[in-house]
Parts: C-alpha cells; sequence; structure tokens
C-alpha cells in the first residue's frame, strides 16, 4: 500500500500547492480539481469505494463545475490587483493557519493512535455503505440536512451577488484606446 497511496497523495499536494499559488483563479480551480481527483484515487486505495466516487461525482464533478461557472458569470479581469487591500489581516491569517495545521496534526496522530481498521469499521454495520447510511441518516441527519441548505442557499447567493445588469454597452478594447487618445492627457 505504500507506493500507490504516496504517488497519489504527493499529487494531491501538489495539486493544493499549485491551488495556493496560482495568481490565476482559473488555474487554482484547476489545480483543486486535481487535488480532488487525486483524493478520489486515495480513497480508492483505501477501499472506500463509495467515497472515492463520491469524491468524483459529488465534489470534482458539482462543485468544481459551480466554481468555475461562479468564476465565468463573475468574469476575471486580468488587471485585477494583487495588493493587499485590507491592512492587518496577514498576520492573523498566519497565526490562523498555523492553528489549523496544528489541530489537523493533532487529529490525525489520534486517528493513528485510536485507528480500528476500515474491516473492523466495516462489520459493525455489515459493510461500508451500510454503516455510512447509519451515520448520515441517523445521528447526522440534522447537520447533513442543514448543510445541503447552506450549499443550495450560497449557490443561489453567487448567482445573485454575480449578477450585473448592463444599461450600457461594455466598452471593448477599441474603444477604451480610442478615448484615452481623445483625451488631453496624450
Amino acid at each position: 500500500m505504500n507506493l500507490e497511496f504516496w504517488i497519489p497523495a504527493t499529487l494531491s499536494v501538489l495539486g493544493a500547492l499549485g491551488m495556493v499559488f496560482s495568481k490565476k483563479p482559473v488555474y487554482s480551480a484547476l489545480s483543486v480539481a486535481f487535488a480532488m481527483l487525486n483524493l478520489a484515487v486515495i480513497y480508492a486505495v483505501l477501499e472506500a469505494v463509495f467515497l472515492s466516487m463520491v469524491q468524483v461525482i459529488v465534489y470534482t464533478g458539482a462543485v468544481m463545475m459551480l466554481f468555475l461557472f461562479v468564476l465565468m458569470i463573475v468574469g476575471v479581469d486580468t488587471s485585477d490587483n494583487l495588493k493587499e487591500s485590507l491592512k492587518g489581516q496577514r498576520l492573523p491569517a498566519i497565526l490562523g493557519a498555523i492553528g489549523l495545521g496544528v489541530f489537523m496534526i493533532s487529529l490525525l496522530g489520534d486517528a493513528v493512535v485510536t485507528n480500528v481498521g476500515l474491516g473492523t469499521a466495516n462489520s459493525l454495520n455489515g459493510g461500508n455503505m451500510q454503516g455510512l447510511a447509519n451515520l448520515i441518516f441517523g445521528p447526522y441527519l440534522f447537520a447533513f440536512e442543514l448543510t445541503s441548505a447552506l450549499l443550495i442557499t450560497a449557490a443561489v447567493g453567487a448567482m445573485v451577488l454575480a449578477h450585473r445588469e448592463h444599461h450600457t454597452k461594455p466598452l471593448n478594447q477599441e474603444m477604451k484606446m480610442k478615448a484615452r487618445f481623445k483625451s488631453d492627457g496624450h
């Protein structure tokens, strides 16, 4: 399991780093899709077939297409300013990232120490799908339904915020150039 786990794990981290360090939003979205596909491969290697298919269909397919759809609606201008517009957020963001990293490492350490194995976990409910169904439609039903309502609200909100009515025809490059040369600045 070593090699077939570590190759997609490394590629997934590289995709996540590509998302963080990419200057263009579309490249960032494609890097996230690459990371998500590698996560699906990791799930398949760990014999969580249902989770692997959900990762491909729901997250990589639907959510990433939603991200790209929003990027197309909003439109990305190449002259977007990369300077920090709200001063004083860098240090809290770095401290928050470090805190989240420490929290995730502690969770990973706890999962490694208390791991009972996939076979044992699946045998408790009769299989992987049955165990997942018992959790989703049992104690976590309210959280599951609340998450779906929040996702739908977020999608509708993104479309409402991205909608712009154009009362005049938008200027193209030629019109902008002519307007610049007509002014007295040249």
